[in-house]
């Protein structure tokens, strides 16, 4: 089976194909099919944003899969206008920002907040499966269960389409990307999301071959 990964983040692409890794699925991207066209994101959840972008690809392949996060600092009320949220990319409803823009603006923001804040993503992901959409989305307690701490100075090391990595630490104090710290994974595969996805994502394709 061929499945379109509907995204141009490098590291979004790597991230489901590790998590197909031994269902004899073949990862394309936008890029392997020439495909420039990208929907507007306009949910109000990630769930709803994912299940948009996986409709709006599915015009290009049979089987695809599209996920979204918000990022949340717990020390801003949800309706400040500096949280996050859906518009990780594109704060504050300016424009699009590439990784080490991204990199400033966040470390900037952290500054003016102390320095270091709690915070936490959650997830979502939806997967158009030969005319039928499935959604999978993380828990409150499966997203709490990774919190970590974004803090205004960055690391030594990148990682190309999620850059607030550089800037955000475990919380046993480890950067994200500290190979020393064995911390160069994403952080959701310690918590019971990842299996719970990976057996989704298994059974779904299982059942489709």
């Amino acid at each position: 089976m061929r499945i379109l990964i509907g995204t141009t983040n490098p590291s979004k692409v790597r991230y489901f194909e590790r998590l197909l890794e031994g269902t004899g699925a073949a990862c394309l991207t936008l890029r392997d099919l020439g495909v420039a066209d990208e929907p507007q994101e306009t949910g109000a959840t990630p769930l709803e944003n994912a299940r948009l972008k996986a409709a709006f690809y599915a015009r290009y392949a049979d089987v695809v899969i599209c996920a979204d996060s918000g990022l949340y600092f717990d020390s801003l009320p949800l309706s400040d206008p500096r949280q996050p949220g859906l518009h990780i990319r594109t704060p504050q409803g300016g424009r699009r920002l590439d990784d080490d823009e991204m990199i400033a603006y966040y470390a900037q923001l952290v500054h003016d907040l102390g320095g270091s804040v709690r915070a936490y993503y959650m997830d979502a992901m939806a997967l158009y499966l030969r005319g039928e959409m499935h959604d999978f989305e993380a828990t409150r307690e499966e997203a709490m269960a990774w919190a970590f701490d974004m803090v205004d100075t960055p690391g030594a090391w990148r990682r190309e389409g999620w850059p607030l990595d550089s800037i955000s630490k475990k919380l046993n104090g480890r950067y994200f990307l500290d190979p020393e710290g064995g911390a160069q994974d994403v952080p959701q595969e310690e918590s019971g999301y990842w299996p719970r996805l990976q057996r989704f994502l298994k059974e779904k394709i299982a059942k489709a071959e």
